[in-house]
């Protein structure tokens, strides 16, 4: 596996130093560990290789910043405080016990010894427990996840540890075993288990408690030989040997194989993470990380060299090796810091950490020297991070420093937001807004200053938060670009003369040109306030970002831009935008802005000019310019959109006045627009008829005419006046119709053929007028149809003429019109019908045999009409009527049929006239037979629906046989029987001698 190489990372920084040299001539410096007193006091216990015992204090709070960086630690900040000799052997381990105010030893010469926490009292030697190799401290996670050893072992078993019977009869009356500082108690004298040890002693695996100064026996476990080191982790022990690592359990006494080591291996070694609760496992130059139960956890952690010793600060493992110190994340494995701070061969290292895991001191010691480390604060170490322009690695560690919980969101979105305010000044915008956008904390009003000078209306609105100061005031993004092309050209001349900058190499081997530069920080500044606009912002924010954002949109003509943010919800304000639209020419943006803004006279007089503009061709038409390239003929031209676009504004307008105001300009350029205005369903009140009636242009008639007919026909209108209005307006129409088209077919032009079959390309209706005015006549009843007949009087309009005198009762003129002047047969029969008396078809029969103006008789109609209605003729009158004129063989077949049709008539009535008889005599009878039907009661007939015995009661008996009392039948009906059928409805027949089925 590869090494990993060291990040630019300053994780730890010295605070201080001390010599032993300078105080004792002690031997070298053998074991060490921290005790933090409080934020500003934080003690070391230095166990040397003669047996003292060297308390120092060190005052964390006096460390330096990165601002002033200090690698070379002084003894300024550190102090001694005492040293004792306790033994003549090397101290081999050291605990801190601040619970209780001691401090345990572990010597080589397999002894303990127990001393207060400060060294003012003598040590007292711990005799009865010899030959301790290890010790290791418990570390208990919960009380879930841990066992309470003195729960589980019962008195009994601490009896059968006592040897004597004077000991058993001791704790027979409660008292409890003192022996050389070793002292065996009952379960209800242990506290609650805080200094629980596990010691080695030989193959034996032995667990303690300290009690009130004294030890207490709590459970021996067999072990096995050569154990290096230990870890006791909830009910988890794991100990290192030659072989390799073992987990005991030190509640059952079980153990097992967690892994072996090569046969040519670095010695074992342990070491408890404390702010994962892990356990971190040493194989040469690999740490394995596992759990309480002896699984790993995570990956492997690849050191450089096998290490001498290893620490512990916040999320960072410490190795030791040579005089160096290098510090590797334990998620990622890399390494982060490597720090010098000794010589080669000057020794072995050891560390210290505080006992939480999550602290900020480390101490290390040479044979001669102590050197205390402090963490840097994590917002420091990001700062340093910026001045090196290693963005990417400050974003990283402020993640990894959020994902441990050591970093609040918030403060992750801030550094975002640090890192965006550094990109954009080295003209990195991409980049930058992309950290802005990351930022859940930065507010859009803080990029306002790179857009507008201040001051301006929004510059009480931007932060005054300078962050960390690493960054210049923002200006203009102009200023920005200028200021970072004069960088870029002061360091091309700086590394012509060999002298290293920070600026970007890209921008060294290319510069690029500053109208790139503007747009390109533009277009980016553009993207964030875009995705601002969908944030939740104050009023005078949002006013700000869309304000701001149009004054970019028109920097870089973006007219599609422009109009969209027009058009829809916005906050712009007007007063900051017209005169810079105006003048730019920007006018449709303009429209649309007054028109969002509710101000609809001001869009619309644009619109106007617009119009006037672009058919004066003071304006490029766009539909003109796509005819020319491409020959498309679908692209509305620039005056329907003008006038479409207020057409939009005024259907929702209320005001009559603006409406009719504009109402002629939009309707000369299409009179769809001009309706769909006037008839428009969004606004709140509707427009006054008559007013709309009189303000129509007397040349707009099809306007004028689709306004009346979605008042009757869409609004329901009875008012007589506009239903004759209506019905006037399409007759004169229709009347202008018809001449035309008969003066065209007397030219012998196909105008006529046009204009009959579409009725003008431009028209806003879909069928001619004739039809439509044929159409109204018949279905209203509103209008006065003898205006109406006055004003088509002379023309040649027949069909309307037959309409409207059928309105009036006209029958004798509506007959002449349809079979004589228009000479539809079928049309007159189907009035004669509606008139629903015999005599109208004489009247039309006479109408056909004597036509008068000397046309000749319509025999050839007289006979269908004789065919299709003859029946209902009477024939004599039909004889005397018929014209002495008419040929024979064409009025035989018609008299003929007409009397074998009276004749069939009257046969078919003789014989319904005989049925009906029969069934009514068959109906009789069949009633006589009901009625003269007996049924024989006796003592024992029941009723059939509750069963009582009828006797001599009063009973009825229904068609289907059934019997019943007469209280039941009160009760059922006489039309209902118990079986739940309805004689009403469903009828019994039964066979007669005509009805057999």
């Amino acid at each position: 596996m590869a090494e990993s190489q060291p990040k630019s990372r300053t994780v730890v920084e010295p605070l201080s130093q001390f010599d032993l040299s300078h105080y004792s001539r002690s031997s070298p410096i053998r074991s060490l560990s921290i005790s933090p007193i409080s934020d500003c006091q934080v003690l070391i216990y230095i166990g040397t290789q003669s047996g003292s015992l060297i308390l120092l204090s060190v005052d964390p709070t006096a460390a330096t910043t990165l601002h002033v960086p200090k690698t070379t630690p002084s003894q300024q900040h550190v102090s001694f405080f005492k040293t004792v000799l306790v033994a003549d052997s090397p101290v081999e381990s050291i605990f801190v016990l601040d619970d209780v105010g001691k401090v345990l030893l572990l010597f080589c010469d397999q002894c303990l010894f127990l001393t207060d926490s400060l060294l003012t009292q003598p040590s007292k030697k711990l005799g009865f427990l010899k030959g301790i190799s290890v010790i290791a401290k418990r570390i208990r996670t919960s009380d879930s996840e841990s066992t309470n050893l003195l729960e589980i072992n019962s008195v009994s078993s601490l009896a059968n540890a006592s040897t004597s019977t004077g000991q058993r009869l001791l704790q027979k009356f409660g008292s409890g075993i003192k022996a050389n500082g070793v002292k065996v108690k009952e379960e209800e004298q242990h506290c609650r288990g805080d200094n629980v040890f596990a010691v080695i002693i030989g193959k034996r695996l032995v667990l303690i408690e300290l009690v009130n100064g004294s030890f207490v026996i709590l459970k021996e476990i067999q072990c096995m030989d050569g154990v290096k080191t230990m870890v006791w982790l909830n009910d988890s022990i794991i100990v290192g040997t030659v072989n390799g690592y073992s987990l005991f359990s030190c509640v059952t006494g079980q153990s097992g194989v967690i892994f072996t080591l090569p046969a040519v291996s670095c010695p074992p070694m342990l070491k408890l993470l404390s702010k994962e609760l892990k356990v971190l496992l040493l194989v040469d130059n690999v740490g394995v990380v596992v759990d309480a139960h002896g699984q790993p956890v995570g990956g492997s952690l690849v050191f450089r060299k096998s290490p001498d010793a290893v620490g512990e600060l916040s999320m960072y493992v410490v190795v030791l090796r040579g005089g160096k110190m290098e510090l590797y994340h334990k998620k990622s494995g890399i390494c982060v810091q490597a720090v010098t701070f000794g010589g080669e061969g000057g020794g072995q290292c050891i560390a210290a950490d505080e006992e939480c895991g999550a602290g900020k001191l480390l101490v290390v010691a040479t044979p001669t020297k102590v050197i205390c480390y402090q963490k840097v604060p994590s917002e420091e170490q990001i700062k340093d991070l910026l001045r090196k322009k290693d963005f990417k690695e400050a974003i990283s560690l402020a993640e990894e420093l959020e994902c441990e919980g050591e970093m609040a969101k918030e403060m992750l979105s801030f550094v975002h937001a640090q890192i965006g305010f550094l990109l954009l000044f080295d003209l990195h915008f991409e980049e930058a807004v992309d950290h802005f956008l990351y930022s859940e904390t930065m507010q859009p009003s803080e990029v306002f200053p790179f857009i507008m000078r201040d001051p301006n209306r929004w510059s009480l609105l931007v932060p005054r938060n300078r962050y960390w100061g690493l960054h210049p005031p923002p200006v203009p993004v102009e200023d920005v670009v200028d200021n970072g092309l004069m960088a870029i050209q002061r360091a091309i001349f700086l590394r012509k003369a060999g002298v290293e900058t920070a600026v970007d190499d890209g921008f060294l081997s290319n510069p690029p040109s500053r109208a790139e530069l503007l747009e390109l920080a533009i277009r980016n500044i553009i993207r964030y306030l875009e995705v601002s606009r969908e944030k939740e912002l104050t009023i005078s924010v949002k006013e700000g970002v869309d304000t701001l954002l149009m004054y970019l949109y028109r920097a870089l003509n973006c007219v599609h831009d422009m109009e969209n943010l027009a058009s829809s919800e916005n906050s712009c304000i007007v007063e900051e935008l017209e005169t810079l639209l105006d003048e730019s020419g920007h006018l449709r943006t303009l429209a649309f802005l007054y028109a969002s803004k509710g101000m609809s006279s001001k869009a619309l007089a644009i619109w106007r000019v617009l119009a006037r503009n672009y058919s004066s061709g003071l304006w490029k038409d766009p539909a003109v310019e796509n005819d020319l390239l491409d020959g498309c003929a679908d692209v509305m031209s620039g005056r329907e959109v003008a006038a479409t676009e207020a057409s939009k504004i005024l259907e929702e307008s209320s005001d009559e006045d603006l409406i009719l105001q504009h109402l002629g300009w939009i309707a000369d350029i299409n009179a769809v627009l001009a309706v769909k205005v006037l008839t428009s369903e969004k606004r709140i009140n509707q427009l006054s008829p008559d007013k709309v009636i009189a303000a129509i242009d007397s040349k707009k008639v099809e306007i004028l005419q689709r306004y009346l007919q979605w008042l009757i026909k869409d609004q329901d209108s009875d008012d007589t006046q506009f239903h004759t209005l209506y019905a006037l307006s399409l007759a004169k129409s229709a009347i202008e119709a018809f001449e035309e088209e008969s003066g065209s077919k007397v030219v012998g032009t196909q105008m006529g053929e046009t204009r009959s079959s579409g009725y003008g390309k431009n028209s806003i209706f879909q069928s001619p007028v004739r039809e439509r005015l044929q159409i109204f006549l018949q279905s209203s009843d509103l209008y006065d149809p003898e205006d109406v007949l006055d004003l088509i009087e002379g023309s040649e309009l027949w069909l309307e003429k037959a309409i409207l005198y059928r309105k009036l009762g006209q029958e004798t003129l509506v007959l002449q019109i349809l079979a004589l002047k228009l000479e539809d047969s079928e049309a007159a029969e189907q009035y004669c019908a509606e008139i629903g008396r015999p005599d109208a078809y004489m009247q039309l029969l006479d109408m056909y045999l004597d036509s008068q103006d000397g046309k000749e008789p319509m025999f050839k109609a007289a006979v269908r009409l004789l065919h299709n209605h003859g029946e209902s003729l009477d024939p004599l009158q039909v004889l005397e009527t018929l014209s002495p004129d008419m040929p024979l063989q064409l009025a035989s077949d018609t008299i003929l049929r007409m009397l074998r049709a009276r004749l069939h008539h009257h046969r078919q009535g003789q014989i319904v006239h005989n049925l009906s008889r029969a069934v009514d005599i068959d109906a009789r009878l069949a009633r006589l037979e009901e009625r003269s039907r007996h049924v024989q009661i006796n003592d024992e007939s029941l009723c059939d629906s509750c069963h009582a015995r009828l006797g001599t009661k009063l009973f009825a008996m229904y068609p289907d046989d059934t019997i019943v009392c007469y209280k039941c039948y009160r009760r059922q009906g006489e039309s209902t029987s118990i079986t739940g059928r309805d004689f009403k409805k469903d009828v019994l027949i039964k066979p007669g001698w005509l009805v057999t089925r």
